[in-house]
């Protein structure tokens, strides 16, 4: 069953002036139309919401992430009940995140200091992986947790945040991780830099991070190869770089031009655009790093969600998105509406018998009131987290088919101007 064939991708209609497109990705359990959104459910579910749900509001690929279902209930368990479409019962196509955002975000993702040695700081890179680099540790801010995460030139010893042991990923775990897990797209092992990292730090980080993707590749390919009666799955390589020009352009050429050792002809199915992104240049990053990518393989922009870095990602050529903001920040009443984001839980919702958006046609909106989640988040009734998730996942996720039906349709620039006129415009309305 293992047949790189099941994966492929198809390039439709080109957005005129700019690098957006849309396409097909094709996958052993359907197929993605892009540009699209891919909620993120995190633990293997959207809090609240049914897969059967997530269907109905449109969505067409799901993410849950490596490194919190290696801890929790094991990827062993999730191989064993068929993989994560089976174990989840969702029948569409999947994606897992390879865990490495989350083991070397857990200092700087939870208020959190960063204490960083470089024993090698040459201001243009070494072609070994690290450049000498000493260990990198996050540590507890409080002084209390002692270190959380060192991260050396062959993986990422960190702290689970479950029962306090320690744990170690590397390239080649993360790799059987994810094959564990079964799902459609996974991603290479790179190390997290953050905005605040010199130029020296991600030059070495950046060499680590290609040299991991290497190791990836071949594990992938050996993991292929003994795992036949399990559905192809597609690899996709991370491009860092942070906000420099040129480091984002080389990763680019030199994750393009890697093969697997064993198989010349195997490169990367796809590619993620991860790192450190300054929101003002985000539309620019990402033109730099699709100006260098393959134009038959699919790009994946990870964790954004925000309606302006949509159109800005996808005119300059993303193809799919991932975040986890769409459920989480309706678990804290903050709703999506034509107008902007606004809270439900305020008093000037208590008597507003509107729905959350009227142009939107999900479950929400079609059948409760703005005053009726008021209630529901005031009386900390579960049933508010349910409903308020289900409106913002669609709401994304229509947008997000929206725009690619614009470009298809040859008025991306009116929806464009349309949509941030108004949502950004107004807030609440």
């Amino acid at each position: 069953m293992s047949d790189p064939s099941a994966f492929g991708f198809e390039v439709g209609a080109q957005l005129a002036g700019g690098r957006g497109r849309t396409g097909v990705i094709h996958t052993p359990h359907g197929d993605i139309a892009t540009p699209a959104f891919t909620p993120v459910g995190t633990k293997a579910t959207i809090k609240g919401v049914l897969p059967e749900t997530m269907a109905e509001l449109g969505a067409q690929a799901l993410l849950a992430n490596a490194y919190h279902l290696f801890l929790q209930p094991g990827a062993d368990i999730v191989d064993a009940a068929g993989g994560l479409s089976r174990f989840m019962n969702w029948p569409g196509p999947t994606v897992t995140d390879s865990g490495g955002f989350q083991v070397m975000s857990l200092g700087s993702g939870h208020k959190k200091v960063i204490s960083m040695s470089l024993a090698d700081s040459r201001p243009q890179g070494s072609d070994a992986a690290g450049g000498g680099a000493r260990p990198r540790e996050i540590y507890s801010s409080s002084g209390k947790s002692g270190r959380l995460v060192e991260i050396d030139d062959d993986g990422v010893t960190f702290t689970s945040h479950i029962d306090g042991s320690r744990r170690r990923f590397t390239p080649e775990i993360s790799m059987q991780i994810q094959h564990q897990l079964g799902a459609d797209i996974i991603f290479c092992f790179d190390e997290l830099t953050t905005l605040s990292d010199p130029r020296p730090y991600q030059e070495l980080s950046l060499a680590r991070t290609t040299a991991w993707a290497q190791r990836c590749l071949d594990e992938h390919l050996r993991l292929t190869e003994d795992r036949t009666h399990r559905p192809y799955q597609a690899l996709f390589g991370v491009v860092q770089g942070a906000h420099y020009e040129d480091l984002r352009r080389r990763a680019v050429r030199e994750l393009v031009a890697l093969r697997a050792t064993e198989d010349p002809g195997r490169g990367f199915d796809g590619y993620g655009i991860g790192g450190a992104l300054e929101k003002e240049n985000l539309g620019t990053i990402v033109g730099w790093v699709c100006d260098e990518l393959p134009e038959g393989r699919p790009r994946h922009l990870l964790g954004i969600s925000e309606p302006d870095d949509f159109f800005a990602a996808i005119e300059n050529g993303a193809d799919t998105f991932d975040c986890v903001s769409p459920a989480r920040v309706a678990r804290n009443a903050a709703l999506y509406s034509r107008h902007g984001r606004f809270n439900v839980n305020t008093a000037a919702n208590r008597r507003d018998f509107r729905p959350v958006d009227e142009g939107c046609d999900c479950y929400t909106c079609t059948h409760y009131t703005r005053a009726y989640l008021h209630h529901l988040f005031k009386a900390r009734e579960i049933n508010a987290n349910t409903l308020a998730t289900i409106h913002n996942e669609r709401f994304i996720v229509r947008l997000v088919d929206d725009i690619r039906d614009a470009i298809a349709g040859d008025y991306f620039g009116e929806l464009k101007a349309d949509f941030l006129g108004r949502y950004y415009g107004a807030r609440g309305g």
